[in-house]
This record gives C-alpha cells, structure tokens and sequence, in this order.
C-alpha cells in the first residue's frame, strides 16, 4: 500500500482485554510485538469518513463521532458514569496531521469501575496464638452498600495487632487498584484506627512501620475515613480473616462480589 492510500487511516488494536487505536502502522506493529497468541490480538485498520457518510450520520444526529457501538451490543452501564474531560477530536480527515497522542488503552475493568470513585472498606485481622498462625481479610462495598470484592490474605506467623494493620493495609491496596479514589474505612482495631489517625502514640516499631504503609497508602486517596465499630458490626471482614490462616504466607485470594 502506498504512503497516499494510507493516509487519514487509523489502527484499532485489541490485545487481550486492551484497546488502543494508533495514527501510524509502525506504531500499531510495535505495540503487537513479536507474538499474537499470548494474550490474543487483534488488529483493525480504518479511515476517516466520506463526506457523504458524515452527512448521513449528521441528518440522523450523529455528528463527530469517534465511534459508534451496535445497539445489540449496548448493556446497562457499559461506559459507566460519564465525567467532563479534556478531548481532542482526533484528525482523521485525509491530510490531516497531529502529534497529540489518542487516548491510552484502557481495560475493560477500568472502564467498568471508574464511575464508582467512591467506596467503603471493612477490615480485619485474626492470629490463633498472638503470636501465631494468622490472616487477614477485608471487604470492599459500593456506595450503595453492595458487597464488590472480598478479599483474604495468609499472613504466616504474626500478633493480633500485626495482622490487623496488614487487612487494613491489603484492602487499601485492592481500592487502589480497582481504581476507587474517595474511601470510608472501618475496623474493629482501635489500636489501627487511633494510630493511623495520629491520635495515638507509635511505641513499637514493627506496629510504626506498618503505620507507615497504610498511611501511605491512605495519602493515595482524594478522601479518607477511618472509624472505628464495635467486633459484632466487623463480621465479614473477620470471616475473611479467619479463612486467610489457612493459606500459605504472602498468598493472596479474591472474590468478586458482583454476579
């Protein structure tokens, strides 16, 4: 194909559950890399409209489209909640020409979580000996109250208080990644929950380093919350706890909560 015919064309690449679109095929060839199979790829290749079919889209109230979906495909929430950005048309238009980069890829997770900016998590932590064999747990709810993710974590050998500040510290960690920026945290460690707040003093240096941590973590987000409940109103996140101390150390289990 000629550099003429190929001008105003555009890449769509999907690899796995990744989708970019590229202006150029050397950089549509360098993000398929040597091998298709692992994760599958598949790759598109596409032009700016005719004239004729901008004006058709245009009487039927489509107008600058970047793309369009089939309405058979369409499902309840699948561009999640719609937030004001910054967007550049791209310039598909034969001689066209920009050096402003497309919008990055972006999971199919990402996209389905990031309406949901805001959540609550429950955390818990459980040692049989004090110091002994231990987990811990957390669970992470939508706004709504609805249960989104469990998650469990086998700790080895550690204390009570050890194993607590490590469930708070994996639940942070899970928002982080599922992309949640505002929580409200609650736990039934008052010793965790004074600490982090800084209302209580740090004596043990094992406990300050793991303060250390969540409040790192807890500085990620745009707001946070932390209150401490009585045991009896911290029962999942404790279950979750409890089966983590049959897992080996270090190993991580998760549950998504949505069907």
């Amino acid at each position: 194909m000629s550099k003429q015919e190929d001008e105003g064309a555009f890449y769509v690449v999907k690899k796995g559950d990744l989708i970019g679109i590229y202006r150029n095929l050397s950089d549509c060839q360098a993000q398929a890399g040597s091998s298709v199979h692992s994760p599958s790829l598949s790759v598109y290749k596409g032009h700016g409209l005719a004239e004729e079919a901008e004006e058709y889209l245009r009487s039927h109230g489509l107008k600058n489209a970047s793309y369009t979906i089939n309405a058979a495909n369409l499902k309840n929430d699948i561009f999640g909640g719609l937030v004001h950005c910054p967007f550049q048309q791209p310039a598909f238009t034969r001689g066209a020409s920009s050096d402003k980069a497309l919008p990055t890829k972006r999971s199919v997770e990402a996209l389905q979580w990031d309406h949901k900016s805001s959540c609550s998590l429950e955390f818990d932590g459980a040692s049989r000996g004090n110091p002994g064999p231990a987990g811990a747990g957390a669970i992470l709810r939508a706004d709504d109250g609805s249960l989104v993710w469990r998650v469990r974590e086998g700790l080895g050998i550690a204390t009570n208080n050890a194993a607590e500040y490590r469930a708070l510290i994996l639940g942070l960690g899970q928002a982080l990644q599922k992309g949640f920026k505002k929580i409200q945290v609650r736990g039934d460690s008052m010793l965790v929950c004074m600490q982090v707040q800084g209302k209580w003093k740090l004596k043990n240096q094992k406990m300050a380093d793991l303060c250390k941590v969540a409040k790192e973590l807890k500085d990620r987000f745009t707001t946070f919350q932390i209150d401490h409940v009585r045991r009896e109103f911290n029962s999942e996140a404790d279950a979750q706890a409890n089966l983590a101390i049959s897992l080996m150390d270090g190993q991580v289990e998760v549950d998504c909560g949505r069907k």
